[in-house]
């Protein structure tokens, strides 16, 4: 008996829900990478990019435990002298929710190739609304 490899061509993708309200940052960016991955698939292949679509909706109400909130920072550089900027995860999440799920989300797939395209199928909104009714998405249950 031989294992079944998929092939990239025979990738049906659906899109699911995720609700991050009153859920650990962590944990909402690892449910929305496992789908990205397609790890929740059962014909998931490591070399093929398998994964499903994914829409992160309440990204405002996610939660940060401990002292996160002041003490942990995101830090990138302009790739100018002196050009190190950073912002603390309470500030991000107060003025860009969006970006601190991604990032997270980001952080927790593969580096490589197919993370790049995984990051393309994600959506991000910081409320309940989504503008992507018309592809019929799912809940997501673990």
């Amino acid at each position: 008996m031989s294992t079944f490899m998929k092939n990239p061509q025979d990738v049906e993708r659906k899109w699911y829900i995720v609700d991050a309200a009153d859920k650990p940052l962590g944990k909402v960016a690892a449910q929305a990478a496992t789908i990205l991955m397609g790890k929740h698939r059962p014909d998931y292949t490591p070399h093929v990019d398998c994964g499903d679509c994914v829409i992160v909706t309440n990204a405002s109400k996610v939660v940060l435990t401990g002292k996160k909130l002041t003490d942990k920072f995101y830090r990138h550089h302009t790739g100018h002298i002196g050009g190190l900027k950073e912002v603390s995860y309470g500030e991000l999440l107060e003025k860009n929710p969006e970006k601190l799920l991604k990032i997270a989300i980001k952080g927790m797939l593969p580096k490589n190739k197919i993370a790049n395209a995984a990051m393309t199928r994600i959506r991000v909104s910081a409320g309940q609304e989504h503008a992507q009714q018309a592809q019929k998405p799912e809940i997501f249950v673990k």
